[in-house]
């Protein structure tokens, strides 16, 4: 079968414009559209299933939800930003356009209404908590049939559309590197367990322990809300036992970036600081001082995939497999995509090699 790619070259356009053509969307000239519908007649290309509904609906929006997070700027934070690029890259070059979407306190958004006004053709939702109310409200889209994707949380007892990355692996990973250098006082500080990755980063910790022969300390098992200020918060609790605690994992870079500053607010000198490592592999933590170990998420190729999955209708195996770096590491439970961590070791948590 022929690809869009082809349809493209054949009529001297580029891969957006035939979407744009075959979907409907936008004001295309005539002898463009005239061009794009030869060729695609000509190679016998036939566009997704998805992307004949888009042309039916004619919205050509693709619908993009973020949560409500109190005083926090989610365009500047690395996991939302880096995500949100990936879905923009992909729906470009799919002919759609983006319609983002923000959660209101409270409130539990109507999805099914944005379908059927016509306002949106698909829906990508970010930072879903496993709340009764947002989880009805998924449950009513799958029930009509509305395709729409959650990214970076799992429901279990749910067949949604989920992309996520193996946070099992990565934090294990995180504590494999800490425990092999020595380190056995190993200080955890999550997410909110509302979130499914934050269960199974703690499911990570325990596991990489166990590897170990070791076993989770209560005492050491602390909560934040993925904001920096939750780190610096966490941080008089490890200054208060520093004595003991000879490695943090914290289970972002925010978090563990905001325990460095705080610990620096109490008078703690870098070089006394325990090892760290952190997790998304953020710019940030690539700059702070000392130079963060972090396990690096692939949130831009999360949004790529997120998108199509979607576009393709199915699980998304055929098109995940022809996308480069795919095709041996990604997993799939039904709807479910699981794309791997990698850790990235830097100066953080190799104070005792360097010592």
């Amino acid at each position: 079968m022929a690809s869009r790619r082809e349809v493209a070259e054949l009529a001297g356009v580029s891969e957006a414009t035939v979407s744009r053509v075959l979907n409907g969307v936008g004001p295309i000239r005539e002898e463009t559209r005239r061009r794009v519908l030869e060729a695609s007649e000509r190679l016998g290309y036939v566009p997704s299933a998805l992307a004949r509904s888009f042309a039916r609906s004619k919205s050509g929006n693709l619908g993009v939800v973020l949560p409500y997070v109190p005083k926090a700027h989610l365009f500047s934070a690395y996991f939302f930003s880096e995500m949100l690029s990936g879905i923009g890259s992909k729906a470009r070059d799919n002919g759609l356009d983006l319609l983002v979407m923000f959660q209101t306190a409270g409130e539990v958004m109507n999805y099914t209404d944005l379908f059927r006004r016509q306002k949106i053709d698909a829906c990508i939702i970010l930072g879903a908590r496993h709340d009764q109310d947002e989880l009805a409200a998924m449950q009513q889209l799958d029930r009509e049939g509305h395709p729409f994707c959650v990214m970076n949380q799992h429901f279990a007892s749910e067949s949604f559309m989920e992309v996520d990355a193996d946070h099992v692996e990565g934090s294990k990973l995180a504590i494999r590197h800490l425990t092999d250098q020595g380190y056995r006082k190993i200080a955890f500080l999550n997410g909110p367990d509302s979130y499914s990755n934050s269960q199974d980063r703690l499911e990570g910790v325990r596991l990489g322990l166990h590897e170990a022969g070791m076993e989770l300390d209560p005492g050491l098992l602390l909560e934040g809300n993925y904001s920096r200020r939750s780190g610096i918060e966490a941080a008089a609790s490890i200054a208060n036992r520093l004595y003991e605690i000879d490695a943090v994992f914290a289970a972002n870079d925010r978090m563990a970036i905001g325990v460095m500053h705080g610990l620096r607010e109490r008078g703690v000198r870098t070089q006394d600081f325990p090892a760290f490592v952190g997790y998304d592999d953020s710019d940030a933590g690539e700059m702070a001082v000392p130079a963060l170990s972090s396990v690096r998420v692939p949130f831009f190729e999360m949004g790529e995939l997120a998108v199509s999955k979607l576009m393709q209708g199915t699980n998304g195996i055929a098109d995940a497999r022809g996308q480069k770096g795919y095709h041996s590491t990604v997993t799939f439970d039904s709807l479910r995509t699981l794309l791997p961590t990698e850790l990235i070791i830097r100066a953080s948590s190799n104070r005792r090699i360097e010592e």
